[in-house]
Parts: structure tokens; sequence; C-alpha cells
């Protein structure tokens, strides 16, 4: 399958398009033009690259790339996919630039898996042609669309509304183009923060009252996007995620921040450490979040969590202990994060029978695999 990923060079976006190769599909990565992430996924096979911001997405709809080819509308779906028999990955297999009717429009200063659009404007070779926009009938090449770009997702910016609620428009944006371009199915990534203060298990079905601007704003586009969608024709899947952790997370978080500080000796002080909590390796969400866009998983809201549900203060000490009890730390010492005193305790249930997700990753066999990047 053809499929656009918005946010590519984040920690999720990075990890669900290897999990996207490995299973034999094409990625469109969407990259601000000034993205020093882009690094990483320049010159790949089955990338291509789409420079464009989450201000100006709809733009996307002209760009003669995603114009240029099919939509691959036979082609399997995850649960189907060659590559999860063992089967050769995208990597080996030609890339879309490798094809003499995209060459013109894929070169881009030398480049072939690079493409501004912006510069096939008013482009006078393409008159007639109904592979290209301004031909006549354009065909459209994508089959899905993920979601991850949102501005301001750091806790320090959570409570800025201005910031936040540009994101909603950014997001209906993004599910018009989606459904312009001929995507039949388009993933958001929400957040457990969508909930708020949560005492009981968390169910997709349940009430939700967000604390923060972030959460709220969540939430909005659930409810707006899911409506539109229907109107669309496109399948809505949103997907909120919980607690993500592995390599390439950023240094702040909690889990890097143990790691870090326990194996110089330092000295963590950290909050009561009291409320519940699940964590999911990068790998493991990054399966999920693939099988809920291409398995056959019907419209929603699906949780994207882990099966470890268990105090924070156990999952501490975990990291402690793995560290080879390094350091020291201290509970009670720091305020609650924007959404306040949260329990994260997610039921998968509803993920388990979609896309049939099972956690792969322990706590303890993630840790050890962040472990090894550091010595």
């Amino acid at each position: 399958m053809r499929i656009v990923v918005t946010g590519a060079t984040s920690f999720i976006g990075l990890a669900v398009i290897e999990e996207l190769l490995h299973g034999g599909h094409e990625v469109f990565a969407v990259v601000r033009p000034d993205s020093p992430g882009r690094k990483k996924l320049e010159g790949r096979k089955g990338i291509h690259i789409l420079e464009c911001g989450l201000d100006c997405i709809g733009k996307l709809a002209d760009s003669p790339v995603l114009a240029d080819s099919p939509v691959l509308s036979d082609s399997p779906a995850l649960s189907d996919s060659p590559a999860l028999s063992d089967s050769p990955a995208l990597s080996d297999s030609p890339a879309l630039s490798d094809s003499p009717a995209l060459s013109d429009s894929l070169a881009l200063a030398g480049r072939t898996d690079v493409v501004d659009w912006k510069d096939m404007a008013g482009r006078t070779d393409v008159a007639g042609r109904t592979d290209v926009p301004g031909g006549s009938n354009p065909v459209r090449g994508a089959d899905a669309w993920l979601h991850l770009g949102w501005e301001g997702a750091g806790s320090a910016n959570r409570q800025n509304p201005q910031l936040q609620a540009r994101n909603i428009g950014y997001a209906l944006e993004s599910l018009r183009t989606a459904a312009a371009i001929g995507c039949t199915r388009f993933l958001f990534s929400g957040s457990q923060a969508e909930y708020g203060i949560y005492r009981t298990v968390m169910k997709e079905e349940g009430a939700c009252s967000p604390v923060s601007e972030y959460g709220k704003d969540k939430l909005e586009v659930c409810r707006r996007a899911a409506q539109e969608a229907e109107g669309l024709g496109i399948t809505y899947i949103h997907a909120r995620i919980f607690s993500v952790y592995g390599p390439g997370d950023h240094p702040w978080s909690l889990v890097s921040t143990c790691i870090d500080t326990f194996l110089k000796g330092g000295h963590m002080e950290m909050g009561a450490c009291t409320q519940m909590w699940n964590f999911l390796y990068i790998t493991d969400a990054a399966r999920a979040l693939a099988g809920l866009l291409l398995a056959k998983a019907p419209a929603g809201v699906y949780n994207v969590a882990g099966e470890d549900t268990r105090p924070l203060k156990e999952y501490i000490e975990e990291i402690h202990g793995l560290c080879g009890g390094k350091g020291t730390y201290e509970y009670g010492k720091r305020l609650p994060n924007a959404e306040g005193v949260v329990s994260l305790m997610p039921d998968i249930s509803k993920l388990t029978r979609a896309a049939g997700f099972r956690q792969e990753v322990s706590f303890r066999k993630g840790i050890r695999e962040m472990l090894k990047l550091r010595y």
C-alpha cells in the first residue's frame, strides 16, 4: 500500500515507518523543509519525502508525486502482508522514484528521493496529461494516511490554547486532503490525555474530561473528524496512545531521564509515583498503529497501550535495578504535570480484537534494549 505519514521524523513516526517498510509498503513522509530529522529518512528505498508544513497540508492534494501513480486498491492489508511471512521487505523492491513516468517530477537538485512539489506549479509540459495536476482528470495515488503531526506536544506547551487549537484545523485539513488523494483509511494519533483524571479502567466508550488544552483539542479532533469522515467516505481510526518509551525518545522523558541519571550515579527527585501506569515499547506501539491503519479494523476509537499495568513506583524501581542499583531516587519532591496526577489503566481488548495485537516486548526487555545503546 501507499501510505502518507505526517510527523514522520517524530519518535513514533520513525518507528511506524520502519514497520510499514517491513510490511512491504511505500511511505510518503511529510516533513518540514527545515526538519533536522529528515536526514534519518533521506536516501532510503521505499520512502519518498514531501516537504510541507502542517500549515499548508491541503496543498498536498496537488502534489505531482501523489497524483502520478494509481491507488493500489488491490494491495494487501498488513494482516495479509507477505513481509509477515518472511518475504522480502520493500527495501528490496524498486522505489517509486525508479518509475520512468516519475523521473521528471521527482528530480530535485539531483535527488530522486526528495520532492518539492511546489516547484511543479506552473509547469507547461503537463497540459492534457492525466497523471499530473494541471492535466485532465488526474489519477490519485495513496491508500491510507497516518497523521502523527502535532505542534506543541511537549509538556511545556500543552496548556497553550492558541498553539493547541491550531492543530485541530491541521488535522481536519489532513483528513480532507487524504480523501482528495484517494485514501480510504485515516489514522489520527490521539492521546490518553483525552480521558482526563481517571481512577478506574479507561475504556474507549467511557466519558472523557480532559484537563490540558492538549487533551481537549485531541478530543475535539476525535469528535469532528469522525463526523466529517463519514461524509468523505473514509474510515477514521482514532488511536489514543498511552505512554510509549524506547530508543529515540526525548532525553527528558521519565524513562530516559531515570536511565541516564542512575547510570551516572545521580539523584532523581520525583512525584509520589503511587498512581497506576502503563508503558509500551516503541516497536510494539508501531505494530499496533500499523495494524489499526492497515488491517480491517472498523472506524472508531482504540486505546494503544501495553498489557502491563502497575504502580509507577514499581517501574522506577525496576529501572534502578537494571541500572545496577547506581544512583538514588526520592519520591514526593515534584509537582504533577499539566494533566495533574493521572493513573493510566487502559483496556486494550478492543485493539486486540480489531488488530490482533499482543505485547511482545516486556518492560524489562525494553529497558535492557535502551541500556545497550548507552554502553
